[in-house]
């Protein structure tokens, strides 16, 4: 049965720092790409950050060094740290493997406030 299980979203304050995770089961972790994506109310989900097998990594422009993805296939587990939140950040965050491109959970909430 796949699963994928995310954490790590919460409430921080203009410039604070989250990291979510993203553990998994049910399929071929190491062979499969991972990506965060994220939607915000009223706004289409967008693709935030993808990780291949081989480490390769992209980032839209908006995150572009301020977040980190990384991944452990030792345990299955995708990450994603968020520093110097910004107000615009707030969204629902979901992870997603490229193997199970229509495999979508409930996600994570993720909100910047002051």
């Amino acid at each position: 049965q796949v699963q994928l299980v995310e954490s790590g979203g919460g409430l921080v304050q203009p410039g604070g720092s989250l990291r979510l995770s993203c553990t998994t089961s049910g399929f071929t972790f190491g062979a499969s790409g991972m990506s965060w994506y994220r939607q915000a109310p009223g706004k289409e989900r967008e693709l935030v950050a993808r990780i291949s097998p081989g480490m390769f990594t992209y980032y839209t422009d908006s995150v572009k060094g301020r977040f980190t993805i990384s991944r452990d296939n030792a345990k299955s587990t995708v990450l994603l740290q968020m520093n110097s939140l910004k107000l615009e950040d707030t969204a629902v965050y979901y992870c997603n493997a490229a193997v199970l491109p229509n495999f979508w959970t409930q996600g994570t909430q993720v909100t910047v406030s002051s």
